[in-house]
């Protein structure tokens, strides 16, 4: 974070990351840890990456209960023109969900500023979680949003701002994973540091040329020249130096890479960060001992995924749109709902089996389904079918099969 963003930002006394900015501390490695040097770690970029594309890819619809308890779909609404076309004149609805599960990820809170219309939220803009400071008022107990910019300072009410909270223990925030979880990350940040140094000096121990007499300054600059210099960088991994005489002598004084487990270690703080944001590290390229890219193993993993991480954090979107987007008089009729049938796109098969078990029993109809692929619907395409052939056990015998009738002309075919 610059100097000229700090400006006008109110820190709190529980701003850890905030205060670790400015004293340059943070985690026990002595490494600072902030959004910015987080995003510098490929692990936690790819998981926040996978999380905020996943979520922000997904199909999201508008439903009214309708008198009969059935769910009907609202194309028009303004909710869902807001989170299927437009929510600003900036962004695309990708662009704008993408934002706010970042945020997420990151700060452990999202907000974005609603502009209305006629009772509707017609607009919103995302909000910089490092410029706003979450308050309550000292006299209603009210919610406020401090927004600090180079601009100015707004102050905004609970009814304007869109505030999407991460997992929280019941305060006005939700945890930031990047403070409860710096200790991780400063580890991934010195052990990748100390994992480039090594390559930059050519994989060689680090030590001391020891010279039996005491240098003067000139000759300590000219050993430097000679000796070091041309022995560093990883360009000149390989060259062998060459000492005359007995001047100088080698003392090395590191422990050799093999033994610090400078390659275990980093493979461990991939899977540490994956368990920070609830990735699996298969999903991100890290297969761990045991763990098979291939057939159904894999297959298992997305859906335990899908399961214990992206359902929840989804239902936490829509529990916070619903409370926070929707117009108090339509609330608990109206709702946005995402679609998981939108991780199917990719997937033929199970598509295809998703599609012929609606079809066969009865919960889908077959325009239903072109409507999804789509494709235009067709004459009698909107009936609901089932095989006839699961009957329950005790009809089973009782069902006549239709035969075709036939007439027979008057008096057996006799001609008056």
């Amino acid at each position: 974070m610059s100097i000229i963003a700090r400006i006008g930002r109110a820190l709190g006394l529980r701003d850890s990351i905030g205060w670790a900015e400015w004293s340059g501390a943070g985690s026990w490695t002595g490494k600072v840890v902030t959004p910015e040097t987080t995003l510098q770690i490929a692990t936690a970029l790819a998981c926040i990456r996978l999380t905020a594309s996943t979520i922000s890819t997904l199909p999201v619809a508008v439903y009214r209960e309708a008198a009969d308890g059935s769910h009907q779909r609202l194309p028009d609404h303004p909710l869902a023109v807001l989170l299927r076309q437009s929510p600003n004149a900036d962004q695309t609805p990708v662009e704008f969900l993408e934002g706010m599960v970042g945020c997420l990820m990151l700060f452990g809170n999202a907000f974005a500023l609603k502009t209305r219309t006629a009772g509707q939220v017609r607009a919103l803009t995302l909000l910089s979680p490092e410029r706003t400071t979450v308050r309550r008022d000292p006299q209603t107990g009210e919610l406020e949003y401090v927004y600090s910019d180079p601009r100015g300072r707004e102050t905004y009410t609970a009814n304007e701002v869109w505030h999407l909270r991460a997992f929280g223990i019941g305060g006005d925030l939700g945890l930031s994973p990047i403070q409860y979880g710096r200790q991780a990350l400063g580890m991934a940040i010195a052990t990748d540091e100390a994992a480039a140094r090594t390559f930059s000096n050519g994989m060689r121990p680090s030590g001391f040329f020891l010279s039996k007499n005491t240098l003067t300054a000139e000759q300590r600059v000219q050993a430097r020249k000679v000796l070091v210099e041309p022995l560093q960088g990883s360009e000149n991994a390989g060259r062998t130096g060459i000492l005359e005489g007995d001047a100088f002598t080698w003392q090395s004084v590191s422990i050799p890479a093999k033994d610090a487990e400078l390659l275990a270690t980093r493979g461990l703080h991939i899977e540490e960060i994956c368990r920070l944001f609830g990735i699996p590290p298969i999903l991100v390229g890290h297969a761990a001992n045991g763990v098979t890219a291939w057939g159904t193993g894999i297959e298992t993993i997305v859906l335990s995924w899908l399961t214990t991480s992206l359902g929840p954090l989804l239902t936490r979107i829509e529990a916070s749109a619903n409370r926070a987007l929707v117009a108090p008089a339509e609330r608990g009729k109206v709702w946005a709902e995402f679609s998981l049938e939108g991780l199917l796109r990719a997937d033929s098969e199970a598509r295809a089996k998703l599609y012929a078990s609606g079809a066969q029993n009865g919960w889908m109809t077959r325009n239903e389904i072109r409507r999804l692929e789509n494709r235009p619907p067709v004459d009698g395409g909107d009936v609901l079918t089932a095989q006839s052939n699961l009957l329950p056990i005790d009809k089973l015998g009782t069902i006549v099969t239709p035969t075709r009738e036939v007439k027979l002309p008057a008096n057996n075919g006799e001609q008056e």
